[in-house]
C-alpha cells in the first residue's frame, strides 16, 4: 500500500524473516541490459530459450524438486489453502492420477497456459515453468478457460477458486480464478510463456493472446495480480529448482520490473526516480534502475540517520533484498534520490 504525505510516498512493507533471494547466475541477465519493450522481450527470449527439454513422464518425478511443501506433500496452487489446513492433501506416487470423480480423487499435471492454446507442441508441453500439480478435478473445471476474476461463479471449489462469468474488464467469457494468494504465480507465469516462447506465440490461438502477444485485456489484469501478490519464496524456490532442471530461469521471478518494462511503460510503484536512476520498493525487495553507466551505492539508512545497509549497484537492473530489517521507519539512498518506507 502506498501513502503520500506531504509529497513523500511512504510505502508499507510486510518484513518475511527468512526469505532468501534467488540464486542468479553472475552476467545471467546482462544482454537484457539497458532495454525496454519489445526489444526487453526479445533479449529475455534469447536468454531463456533453447533450455532442457524434459520428457512429459519424467514431469511427476521434477514434482518432488519443484513443488514440495515443506512437510514433504504436493503444492497444489488449486485447492491449497495458505492461512488453514486444505481439505485434499496430496502424497508424491500415491496420489497421482488415473481417474477422478470428485475433488480429492487425485493430482494430475497442470497446464496453467493450456495445452489447446499452442496444439500441445514441444517443448512447451513439458516446460516446468507453467505445468504444476493440481487436483484432477479441479483442473478438469478449469479446462482450457482464461484467467480472470469471475463475477458470478458457476462452480467454486474448496480453496476458493472459480469458473464463472468474467468480471474482468475487456472480456466477458468464462474464465477460471485462482485464490489471490497465488494469482501473482500465475501472472508470472504468462509473462514467461509469452517471451519464452516469442517466436512460436503468434501462431497460438486463445483470448488472452494476441499477435504472438498477451491481449491488451490479459496484460492489465495479469500485471494487476503481479503487483497484488508479489514475488514468494515458493516462487524463488521453485524457479531455482526449475534451472537445476531445465538450465533456464523465469526473468519475471528474478526481476519484477521486466514486466513493467515490456508491457507497462514504466515500472509499476516507482517511489522515487530522477534522470537514469530510480528506486521501486515493495514486498521484501528494493528494484533499482541505474542507467547512468557507473557504479553507484544504494543505502538504508534508520529513521536516526544509521547506515543498515549498504549495497554496491553495477547493473542496470538490480534486486536488493529487504525481508531482513525489523519493523521501523527507513530511507532507502541511491545518488541524489531519497524515498522514505515503513516496514511493519
Amino acid at each position: 500500500m502506498i501513502k503520500t504525505i506531504r509529497g513523500i510516498q511512504i510505502i508499507l512493507i510486510f518484513s518475511i524473516p527468512g526469505l532468501m533471494t534467488a540464486q542468479i547466475p553472475s552476467g545471467y541477465y546482462d544482454a537484457a541490459n539497458g532495454l525496454d519493450g519489445e526489444s526487453l522481450r526479445s533479449a529475455l527470449q534469447g536468454i531463456i530459450d533453447g533450455h532442457n527439454s524434459q520428457s512429459y513422464d519424467n514431469i511427476w518425478t521434477h514434482f518432488q524438486s519443484t513443488d514440495r511443501k515443506s512437510d514433504g506433500k504436493v503444492w497444489d496452487m488449486y485447492t491449497d489453502k495458505p492461512s488453514g489446513t486444505p481439505t485434499h492433501i496430496f502424497s508424491f506416487g500415491t496420489g497421482k492420477c488415473g481417474e477422478y470423480s470428485a475433488e480429492g480423487d487425485c493430482f494430475n499435471r497442470e497446464h496453467s497456459f493450456p495445452q489447446s492454446w499452442f496444439g500441445s507442441g514441444s517443448p512447451m508441453k513439458s516446460d516446468l515453468f507453467h505445468v504444476y500439480p493440481t487436483d484432477g478435478y479441479v483442473n478438469g473445471k478449469r479446462g482450457n478457460f482464461p484467467y480472470g476474476e469471475v463475477g458470478s461463479a458457476s462452480w467454486t471449489g474448496t480453496n476458493g477458486s472459480k469458473v464463472g462469468s468474467s468480471n474482468t474488464a475487456g472480456y466477458n467469457g468464462t474464465v477460471f480464478e485462482p485464490i489471490d494468494e497465488y494469482k501473482g504465480d500465475f501472472a508470472r507465469t504468462y509473462f514467461y510463456m509469452v517471451t519464452r516462447y516469442k517466436s512460436n506465440a503468434s501462431g497460438w490461438s486463445s483470448d488472452m493472446l494476441s499477435s504472438g502477444n498477451l491481449s491488451s485485456w490479459a496484460i492489465t489484469l495479469l500485471l494487476k495480480w503481479a503487483n497484488e501478490d508479489p514475488i514468494s519464496q515458493k516462487e524463488l524456490d521453485r524457479n531455482n529448482a526449475v534451472h537445476d532442471i531445465q538450465g533456464n530461469r523465469n526473468p519475471f521471478i528474478d526481476n519484477s520490473l521486466y514486466k513493467d518494462y515490456i508491457w507497462n511503460g514504466k515500472p509499476a510503484g516507482i517511489s522515487e526516480s530522477k534522470s537514469n536512476i530510480a528506486l521501486n520498493i515493495h514486498g521484501n525487495q528494493i528494484d533499482v534502475r541505474n542507467n547512468t553507466g557507473k557504479n553507484s551505492t544504494l543505502i538504508i539508512y534508520s529513521v536516526i540517520g544509521s547506515t543498515i545497509k549498504s549495497v554496491e549497484i553495477n547493473s542496470n537492473s538490480q534486486q536488493v533484498y529487504i525481508g531482513e530489517l525489523i519493523k521501523g521507519i527507513y530511507v532507502a539512498k541511491l545518488g541524489t534520490l531519497h524515498s522514505k518506507f515503513i516496514v511493519q
